[in-house]
């Protein structure tokens, strides 16, 4: 139960994820939105959100800068970009509020900064906010360490045509999971595609492969290949809505909690 109303700016407001969000806050309990932040310039600014998301009116006003609306908030839900999304932590930790950022393709240098900034915030970061594909990032943890070195693995994510950053977060995410799992530096042995005569295999390869396709919302596929069998682990989400009700969880989650950076593992109690 949310012990007090829990004020949310949606940041990435006009973005498919974003209005998801703001659409799932009308109907979540204790949870109330306050603000709406896009980039500068984004022609639906001034605009009420439920207009162009036909919740009716919200009053809630979509904004460009959100240091100007920052204080409002309790905690903001970021689904812009990764660029933004650093900019965004650093206004949040310098008016002591809490972010749960959904962003993906942090480069190094943004996930240093995201790591230094979050010392003095309270940050939650997560390449997918679903509960499925966080059970899922457990699972692949234990049965990569119970099978070793003798199964390929090879993820195959697809997604839909308009999703800018390739792999997926997630399926970096889980690639990962798994090399740590078998004691492997996934910067050594990542395959991001093949082509041409590439030779045999070799059995360190963590295999990642990137499919963009109509509108597929997200599938990840995650495969042990051994000799004379395999095991596939896959998880479909069929809508955003998954995402969307996870990053509410995680807003509500991270109000009681002292700075620092916490992901969905954290959230959902799935840490040992």
């Amino acid at each position: 139960m949310v012990s007090k109303m829990v004020k949310v700016i949606v940041a990435g407001a006009a973005g498919r994820m974003g209005g998801r969000i703001i659409t799932l806050i009308q109907d979540t309990s204790g949870v109330e939105l306050v603000g709406a932040v896009e980039q500068k310039g984004h022609q639906l600014t001034g605009s009420d959100v439920g207009a162009y998301l036909g919740l009716g009116k919200t009053g809630v006003i979509l904004e460009d800068d959100l240091s100007e609306c920052v204080g409002r908030c309790d905690v903001i839900i970021d689904f812009s970009s990764h660029t933004a999304s650093v900019a965004h932590l650093r206004v949040a930790a310098e008016n002591d509020k809490a972010v749960v950022i959904g962003s993906t393709g942090l480069t190094p240098d943004e996930m240093e900064q995201v790591t230094k900034i979050s010392r003095g915030a309270r940050c939650v970061l997560a390449p997918n906010m679903s509960v499925g594909v966080n059970v899922m990032f457990k699972v692949l943890n234990d049965v990569a360490g119970i099978l070793g070195d003798g199964y390929d693995v090879e993820i195959i994510e697809a997604h839909h045509n308009q999703k800018k950053d390739a792999p997926s977060g997630t399926a970096v995410k889980m690639a990962g999971i798994i090399a740590d799992a078998l004691g492997r530096d996934l910067e050594k042995v990542g395959v991001y595609g093949r082509k041409g005569m590439i030779g045999a295999r070799p059995r360190s390869e963590i295999g990642v492969q990137t499919v963009r396709a109509g509108d597929i919302v997200g599938e990840h596929t995650v495969i042990f290949g051994g000799m004379g069998e395999r095991l596939e682990f896959i998880h479909r989400a069929h809508s955003r809505d998954n995402f969307a009700g996870g990053a509410i969880r995680a807003a509500v989650w991270i109000m009681d909690r002292e700075n620092g950076l916490y992901d969905m593992q954290d959230v959902l109690g799935l840490k040992d």
